[in-house]
């Protein structure tokens, strides 16, 4: 019995995800296949749809939109904030990385994109934010989740 992926099935898949120039972004070449499991919000929305109906063996490429990958760039998410906001920290650098707890606390990734004086420029937005991403997929294997796959939410 063919299997097709769909909601609760554990996914194999091997990708290569590429701007729009065609510079490799990331990729599991040289590596395990990618396993999730499939409706549980493992993956970003736009590739798992592209992927509902596919069986074991079959190829796609697919573009997904900002909406259906890592969202659209949102400006208010790029802040001045004082340098004393990085207490204990010496040094900071642009491209530095950092977990920031926002009012509601949840917590965040966050980038230093400029330094000037005791103004440290720093954006939340995730690195791949309003850009439309280029997957080339390989559906490797398909099959049934276990109960307790169902029950974590993610394949083992």
């Amino acid at each position: 019995m063919t299997l097709l992926v769909g909601e609760n099935m554990v996914v194999s898949i091997h990708y290569t995800l590429t701007d729009e120039e065609g510079a490799v972004i990331d990729s599991s070449e040289g590596a395990e296949p990618l396993k999730y499991l499939h409706g549980a919000g493992n993956i970003i929305p736009g590739l798992e749809r592209a992927l509902v109906g596919k069986t074991a063996g079959e190829s796609l490429k697919v573009v997904v939109e900002p909406a259906f990958g890592y969202g659209d760039y949102q400006a208010e998410l790029l802040q001045v904030v004082p340098r004393a906001a990085f207490e204990g920290v010496e040094v900071v650098e642009v491209g530095m990385a950092f977990t920031a707890q926002s009012p509601d606390g949840t917590h965040r990734r966050i980038v230093v994109r400029d330094v000037s004086g005791d103004e440290i420029t720093v954006d939340a937005n995730h690195e791949l934010a309003g850009v439309d991403l280029h997957f080339e997929v390989a559906v490797i294997e398909v099959r049934e989740a276990s109960d307790d796959e169902r029950s974590n939410g993610y394949a083992q």
